[in-house]
């Protein structure tokens, strides 16, 4: 028994029919009309779009050697559980994410060791004057933000990251329009005429960070972007002295998502912005498969403050490597309305000077 292919309007995605007046298929939802050789290698083309496959060898990190632990201690959050591990010679009194005390639970076990570090380039005497900058000229700024003992409070920290490399082969759909208008001495007439876009290709990807702390912020880590990987040299413990490693505790495996994520978008727009010369351009679908990837474990230097004001918790970040600095500020409402009661008065009397000088005119 034969199976009647059903065909879907490249337009709208309507079922389409046989319209035997025009002798073509004609969408009865949108009345796009197209010839059945043409409408039959759409179709054609879109069963030939291979399935979509993002997996991974996450096989990343390695082993401690017999004797490389030895020196290192693991601080544990009493309030947030958050873990932090330091070189014996560094003390940690303060959490680096919400700033309570911590305690030395003893020796550092367990985890992966990094495959990579990234050294810490700025110090902490650039790391306060970079938030010292970033306070500048923020009038309405709460007092505490800006107290010299709280900046100091600041804290050098490796951040676990997951590096991600692949080979990404991607196929993308659009729709599109162009448009054309003329008129005559009676009208002005629109064409407008539908396109199927299609972009296929290979794009390679290295070093896609993913962070590996639930304790620090995904969209904070991503907005001090970027870090220069290529200043990262194999690991050893020696670069722990004097600053706190974070422990991580989202794995490889759990980071994939947010990886595939990244290279979605990224690829995506790559493909994106090949489609010119068109009123407009509407993506419908788009498929990629990795190959040959991979996952790397490294360490991410990071200059940390939290401070605490009104019940809420705000955190900046400063790229140890670049200096760049994120994070939100407040705003002191007290300092607000002096301010406009400020300008408002200023505001009256201005008003009052001008009404003056015009009775004198």
């Amino acid at each position: 028994m034969a199976v009647l292919q059903e065909f879907k309007c490249p337009n709208c995605d309507g079922a389409i029919e046989f319209d035997a007046q025009q002798q073509k298929m004609k969408c009865p939802y949108c009345s796009a009309e197209f010839e059945t050789e043409a409408l039959q290698a759409y179709q054609n083309e879109l069963a030939a779009i291979p399935q979509e496959n993002m997996q991974w060898d996450t096989a990343a990190g390695s082993d401690w050697q017999p004797g490389e632990t030895e020196g290192l201690r693991v601080y544990t959050c009493n309030t947030c559980g958050g873990e932090i591990v330091a070189d014996e010679t560094t003390g940690a009194s303060e959490c680096p994410f919400c700033g309570n005390p911590v305690i030395m639970t003893g020796q550092f076990a367990g985890a992966l060791k990094p495959d990579l570090v990234i050294p810490f380039k700025v110090d902490k005497k650039a790391a306060i004057a970079k938030l010292q900058e970033h306070y500048k000229g923020k009038l309405l700024l709460p007092k505490v933000f800006k107290d010299q003992n709280h900046i100091k409070e600041v804290k050098g920290l490796y951040v676990p990251v997951w590096l991600f490399d692949t080979d990404a082969d991607a196929h993308v759909r659009y729709k599109a329009t162009r448009t054309r208008t003329w008129s005559d001495s009676q009208y002005r007439y629109t064409e407008t005429s539908y396109f199927s876009v299609t972009r296929a290709g290979g794009i390679g990807f290295e070093n896609v960070p993913v962070d590996g702390s639930t304790k620090m912020d995904d969209t904070l880590m991503e907005s001090i972007e970027p870090f220069n990987i290529g200043e990262a040299v194999d690991f050893h413990t020696a670069y722990l002295s004097g600053f706190l490693a974070d422990k991580y505790d989202v794995d490889a495996q759990a980071s994939i998502g947010r990886a595939n994520e990244r290279i979605k978008k990224s690829t995506e727009d790559a493909f994106a912005a090949t489609v010119q010369g068109y009123t407009s351009v509407v993506p419908v679908s788009s498929t990629i498969n990795l190959q040959n990837g991979r996952a790397r474990y490294a360490l991410y230097p990071v200059w940390i403050l939290n401070t605490q004001w009104n019940g809420q918790k705000f955190t900046f970040g400063i790229n140890g490597q670049t200096g760049k600095i994120a994070g939100d500020l407040p705003m002191d409402k007290g300092k607000f309305w002096t301010w406009l009661a400020g300008v408002a008065a200023a505001a009256t009397a201005a008003s009052f000077a001008l009404s003056y000088l015009f009775w004198l005119l």
